[in-house]
């Protein structure tokens, strides 16, 4: 039913199912378009249209493989639902990051940082995976954090959160990819939830992980045109440089995929940690 990817750090590189992401899609927009039904007046209904976009952006890219130039700015179209709720409810138009002060954006926030948010998140999300269970735990990880920080609004993400984690037991057991629409989907479910639950700092302090790993990919390719990349024995994973959080992680030392994720994850969920100790000790 599925198309199947090769699992490239497996020996004899055993096919998988690939695009999985997209029960994702379709069961949160399902539980959102029924809580809208029941409760009009919560933001459900904005959440769906921005997880659905994300998801037909995901399948497209898995479908016709769009250059970064292109996906880089594809998400701006979600952020029109994002900018018309945060301009209906108005909400604050400033952020406080630690140890900088508050920062006030007035009207420049909503056509400014929404899209920024939006487009940072999803891209940044999108560009760490490539390992069993990566592109998975790390942004479930992030989600519990914004979930546990959001009261009412937790009603908003509690299904699709758990059909996240069935998605990222499986993608761990190496039993299916969740693709690029699954990363899509999920990294534009942080950033939606985040602008609808104003919890823009905690997520900033959450990705800062992932903006690492982006900066040095980037950095790296547009400075000396080089890409990351590991090298697996058939055992395990090294790499000789450090072009990317994976290869940070695996530069002169041999680990297995697990453990690779196993640190990663544990990196965000540091990141995610000290996000949800801000917002409860110093907001």
């Amino acid at each position: 039913m599925f198309p199947k990817a090769p699992d490239l750090h497996k020996p004899n590189k055993p096919l998988v199912p690939n695009g999985l992401g997209i029960i994702y899609v379709l069961a949160s927009a399902t539980y959102l378009f029924l809580l809208h039904y029941f409760q009009p007046d919560s933001p459900a209904l904005v959440l769906a249209v921005c997880i659905l976009f994300g998801g037909f952006m995901g399948l497209l890219d898995d479908w016709m493989d769009l250059r970064w130039r292109y996906k880089a700015f594809f998400p701006l179209i979600a952020t029109i639902p994002l900018i018309t709720l945060a301009t209906r409810l108005e909400l604050r138009t400033y952020i406080t990051i630690p140890f900088l002060g508050t920062i006030y954006f007035g009207d420049f926030y909503y056509f400014i940082i929404i899209p920024l948010i939006v487009i940072i998140t999803t891209n940044t999300v999108n560009q760490l995976g490539g390992l069993n269970g990566l592109e998975t735990i790390c942004p479930g990880i992030i989600l519990a954090g914004l979930i546990f920080l959001s009261g009412s609004d937790a009603t908003l993400l509690l299904f699709p959160f758990t059909v996240w984690v069935v998605l990222a037991f499986f993608n761990f057991q190496g039993k299916i990819f969740v693709g690029n629409t699954g990363s899509f989907a999920i990294g534009i479910t942080l950033a939606s939830f985040a602008i609808i639950s104003d919890f823009k700092t905690s997520l900033l302090i959450s990705l800062l992980p992932y903006i690492f790993n982006s900066s040095l990919i980037l950095l790296t390719y547009f400075l000396f045109r080089t890409k990351a990349a590991v090298t697996f024995d058939g055992e395990k994973l090294s790499s000789s440089h450090r072009r990317s959080l994976i290869t940070v992680v695996t530069h002169n030392r041999r680990l297995t995929e697990r453990q690779v994720v196993a640190i990663i994850s544990l990196i965000v969920a540091i990141f995610t940690s000290l996000a949800v100790l801000e917002n409860l000790f110093l907001t």
